[in-house]
C-alpha cells in the first residue's frame, strides 16, 4: 500500500465526524440558537449592539437585545430545572407551576406589605422572611402533586390540574382580592439592577441557581435515580430505590424553583395581577424541555440542553418583538417555529438521521477496505 493511500486511509471522514457531533442531544439546541442568532445578524446586525445606558434611577446599566434575552429569560431558565427532573422521573409534566408562582408572588407581597395594600418600604429582613415562607409554601403544594403523582399513581398532569384551576384563586385570596404594590425601590433591586451592578439581577440570580443544581446532581445521585425511575420504575425499585420518594423529591425542588420565580416576578412590577403573573409559563417551561431534546416520556435528560432550550423560547419572543410583529401574532409564530424545533428533535427524526451516517459510515469502511 502506497504512502497516498494510507493517508488517504487515516485521514478523518466528514460523515463520520458530523455523525458523532449529531449524536449528542446538545446538539439540536445549540444549532437551533445559532440558527436564530445568525438570522439576526443577517437582518439586523444591531440586534447584537450592548450599550451601557442610565436606568430611571441614574444607575448604569447594560441595555440591548442580548440583555433582554438573559434578563427575561431568567425565570423560565430557573424553571426548567426543577421541569426536567420532574419530567425525567415522573415522565410528565407539571403544569400548575404558573399558578404556584402566583402564589409565591401573592405571599411575598402579603408578608412584605401586611394587611396594607401598599407598602412604603421593605427591609431585606422582611423581604427575606417573606421569601422563604413562600419557599416552604411553594414547596408544600410542589408535595402535594409530588404525594398525588408518586403515591397515589395519579398521571402528573391530571394531578397538577386540581392547582392549575384554583392557584390562582388561592393566590388573590390570601391577599383578600387586593393588587398590593411596594413603591419602595429597593425591593425592585431583584427583578431590575442592583445599583453599581450593570448586569439584570435575575440573571445572577439564574446563575446562582444553575450553579447550585450542577452541584446538586455531581454530588448526589439525585439525576441517576431520576432517570433510572423514569426508564424503568420497577427495574430501579428492584435495585434499591425508591421511586415514591424520588418523584415526590423531584415535585418538591420544582416547587422550590418556583418560589425563586414568583420572587422575581413580582420584583419586576412591585406588586402582581393575579391572571396575568407567569402566564402561560407551564407551557414555556414544558416546550424548553422538548427542545432540549429530552423525552417528555421520562428517563434519559440532559440539564443544559433544556436551560438553552428556554432561551431558545426567549430569542424567537424577542426576535419577534424586535421585528415589531403584532402581539396577537407572536404566538402563531413561536408555534411555527417550535414545531419545527420538536420534529427535528424528535426520536424518530434522530434514528433515522443516525442510521442515514452508520449507512454512510459502512460506504467510507467498505471504501478504505477496498484500497488497502
Amino acid at each position: 500500500m502506497t504512502t497516498a493511500d494510507t493517508k488517504k486511509k487515516n485521514k478523518p471522514n466528514v460523515s463520520e465526524l458530523f455523525g458523532k457531533i449529531f449524536k449528542r442531544q446538545i446538539f439540536i439546541p445549540i444549532a437551533a440558537v445559532l440558527v436564530l442568532l445568525l438570522f439576526n445578524l443577517i437582518v439586523d446586525p444591531g440586534f447584537f449592539s450592548i450599550e451601557l445606558t442610565r436606568n430611571s434611577a441614574g444607575n448604569p446599566v447594560l441595555s440591548g437585545n442580548l440583555i433582554t434575552i438573559l434578563n427575561n429569560g431568567s425565570e423560565l431558565a430557573i424553571l426548567v430545572l426543577g421541569m426536567t427532573l420532574v419530567t425525567a422521573a415522573s415522565g410528565g409534566q407539571d403544569i400548575s407551576v404558573g399558578a404556584t408562582i402566583a402564589i409565591a408572588g401573592s405571599i411575598i407581597l402579603r408578608i412584605v406589605c401586611g394587611t396594607d395594600a401598599k407598602a412604603d418600604s421593605a427591609s431585606f429582613g422582611i423581604v427575606l422572611v417573606a421569601f422563604l415562607v413562600a419557599c416552604v409554601a411553594s414547596m408544600a403544594f410542589g408535595a402535594f402533586n409530588g404525594a398525588l403523582v408518586s403515591i397515589f399513581k395519579i398521571q402528573p398532569m391530571v394531578a397538577t390540574l386540581i392547582l392549575f384551576t384554583a392557584g390562582r384563586s388561592i393566590a388573590a385570596w390570601i391577599n383578600n382580592n387586593q393588587l398590593p404594590t411596594v413603591s419602595d425601590p429597593s425591593f425592585g433591586y431583584i427583578g431590575g439592577f442592583i445599583p453599581g451592578i450593570p448586569i439584570p439581577t435575575p440573571f445572577i440570580i439564574t446563575v446562582i441557581c444553575i450553579v447550585l443544581m450542577a452541584l446538586l446532581l455531581k454530588f448526589t445521585n439525585l439525576g441517576l435515580y431520576s432517570q433510572a425511575v423514569g426508564i424503568n420504575e420497577s427495574s430501579s425499585k428492584l435495585n434499591g430505590i425508591n421511586p415514591i420518594f424520588i418523584k415526590f423529591l423531584t415535585f418538591v425542588i420544582l416547587g422550590l424553583c418556583t418560589a425563586v420565580c414568583g420572587l422575581i416576578k413580582v420584583s419586576r412590577v412591585s406588586g402582581i395581577t393575579y391572571s396575568v403573573i407567569a402566564q402561560d409559563i407551564e407551557m414555556d417551561a414544558i416546550l424548553a424541555v422538548a427542545l432540549g431534546g429530552n423525552a417528555l416520556g421520562g428517563g434519559k435528560f440532559n440539564m443544559a440542553a433544556s436551560i438553552i432550550g428556554a432561551y431558545i423560547i426567549q430569542i424567537l419572543t424577542t426576535t419577534l418583538y424586535a421585528y415589531k410583529i403584532e402581539s396577537t401574532a407572536l404566538s402563531a409564530y413561536k408555534a411555527i417555529v417550535v414545531i419545527v424545533l420538536v420534529i427535528v428533535s424528535a426520536p424518530a427524526v434522530r434514528n433515522k438521521t443516525k442510521a442515514f451516517f452508520a449507512k454512510l459510515k459502512a460506504k467510507a469502511a467498505a471504501e478504505r477496505k477496498e484500497v488497502a
